[in-house]
């Protein structure tokens, strides 16, 4: 009995998981309207090159299907199950088919978007090599011959030209994709049409949401501890300068965890802002080999190497270090933020006034310290997709009650106090038109977002060179991958 596959809404996410086995091939075919019956011959077989350097002619093993100029062996469907169970994916109710239908999709973005141009720069995908590599070192204890015995690699080099190819694959999947969806746009009336069409006993239910205020006060570091850390950053420029390894000095003293991860060299490009824009500015100032003076962001206080230019793309490297809060700024301002809520819980101000008096948070004081949810750019927080971290610090509030002083850091580590309260709570509902409107528009939005996907790969393979060859014809898509 063949299996029906809907491949588009295939719920596992490969592009997110490293699928090493699924090895890029390039091949020179010509775009034709049919799929050719026949099994791949011989001498195609022989016309494909393992990697662009590479100028030797091999036979590879069975090949699955060809896209365009990609192939899709036997041996990337089997190597991605082995990839998705070693990654922790349960795998037992996934077929070959779908993962096989999965793979034909990718190659079919990834063809278009060499067509299209779609830019995807060479320095971006070896940063994301490197960081692989680092997360699967650190699976393996820090022991590369054990890494390259695992996925059957002689060397280094080859393993890395590998994990090049694939990922370089998968990032052009992934703009096509996104280029495809990226004007598509739902109006109000769109919105509507969609809820109404929805039968009333099948409307989804929404669980409860909170609305939650903070204010938050940050202790003052004092010029004196700010110059400690620009005199020690101008000690390791100076080291730098008399010839002493400024990787060494990052390694050893720098306070940036995400450095370690990208292999101690960030890739900023002039024309897809990166960082914040002190960091760019410094960066951009330099000439190779150069040092920055110690200049400050929100994060702390940097000096950056500029280790290489490549056209519109700097490789840097860069120390960060924080200035250190003393005892007393603790204190100070840990007894500010008690006062503050002496007075909202005595009934003297408001909570959202208070905010807009005190605290010292910008994106939120002017709203009366109400918290947006990244996720969907409202003040509401469902309660079974809150941040842990923040339905720890809410779980126990009655609505209008006022937390206790908390201790906090934001994302840059700087450290903080604040007070949490719950303005309003939603108890789980069905949806509703008027109240949720974002939520709605959001469903609606995907769904026509999918649509146009689903138009454009009708579309894409009838105009695409498609080879589906032996018993993975047998395979019953929801795509027309056969073209019949």
């Amino acid at each position: 009995m063949r299996l029906k596959i809907n491949n588009l809404k295939f719920t596992i996410n490969l592009k997110q998981i490293l699928v090493l086995g699924v090895t890029l091939f390039f091949i020179n075919v010509i775009s034709a309207q049919e799929v050719i019956e026949e099994e791949v011959k011989e001498e195609d077989v022989k016309q494909i090159s393992i990697t662009k350097a590479s100028s030797s002619l091999k036979k590879v093993d069975g090949v699955a299907a060809v896209i365009g100029d990609f192939i899709v062996l036997d041996s990337d469907i089997d190597k991605s199950f082995l990839q998705l169970q070693a990654s922790g994916v349960n795998t037992k109710d996934i077929t070959r088919c779908q993962l096989f239908g999965k793979l034909l999709e990718d190659k079919l973005y990834a063809h278009h978007a060499i067509q299209d141009s779609v830019p995807v720069s060479n320095a971006e995908i070896r940063k994301s090599v490197d960081y692989q590599i680092q997360q699967f070192l650190q699976q393996v204890g820090g022991d590369m011959k054990k890494l390259l015995d695992f996925y059957k690699k002689e060397d280094e080099q080859s393993f890395r030209d590998e994990m090049f190819e694939i990922n370089k694959s998968n990032m052009l999947a992934q703009r096509m994709q996104a280029k495809i969806v990226e004007e598509v746009e739902v109006t109000p009336e769109e919105v509507r049409v969609f809820f109404n069409k929805i039968p009333k006993d099948e409307r989804p239910r929404f669980g409860t949401e909170l609305k939650v205020a903070h204010i938050v006060i940050e202790p003052k570091i004092t010029k004196e501890e700010k110059q400690k850390v620009i005199d020690r950053l101008k000690g390791f420029k100076e080291d730098v300068d008399n010839g002493a390894s400024f990787r060494s000095k990052a390694i050893l003293y720098g306070q940036d965890p995400g450095l370690k991860q990208s292999g101690y060299t960030y890739t900023l490009n002039k024309k897809q802002p990166r960082m914040v824009k002190e960091f760019r500015q410094a960066a951009f100032s330099l000439q190779e080999g150069q040092v920055s003076e110690p200049f400050e962001t929100d994060f702390g206080f940097h000096i950056i190497h500029l280790q290489k230019i490549r056209g519109q793309e700097y490789d840097v490297s860069h120390i960060l270090l924080k200035a250190e809060y003393s005892t007393a700024a603790l204190i100070e301002a840990k007894e500010k933020l008690e006062s503050i809520r002496k007075r909202i819980v005595d009934g003297e101000i408001s909570f959202a006034d208070a905010a807009k008096e005190a605290s010292d948070e910008k994106d939120t004081k002017n709203n009366g310290g109400q918290l947006i949810n990244p996720e969907t750019q409202d003040y509401n927080f469902e309660l079974t997709r809150m941040d842990p971290g923040l339905y720890a610090q809410i779980q126990d509030l009655k609505d209008g009650e006022v937390s206790l002083v908390l201790a906090d850091q934001d994302r840059s580590q700087n450290k903080k106090f604040k007070i949490m309260t719950v303005t309003d709570r939603i108890d789980e509902h069905e949806a509703d038109y008027v109240r949720d409107f974002l939520k709605i528009k959001e469903q609606a939005l995907n769904e026509k977002k999918l649509k146009a996907i689903e138009k454009w790969q009708t579309e894409k393979i009838l105009d695409t060179y498609i080879k589906i060859t032996g018993k993975n014809r047998d395979c019953e898509f929801s795509s027309n991958w056969l073209k019949k």
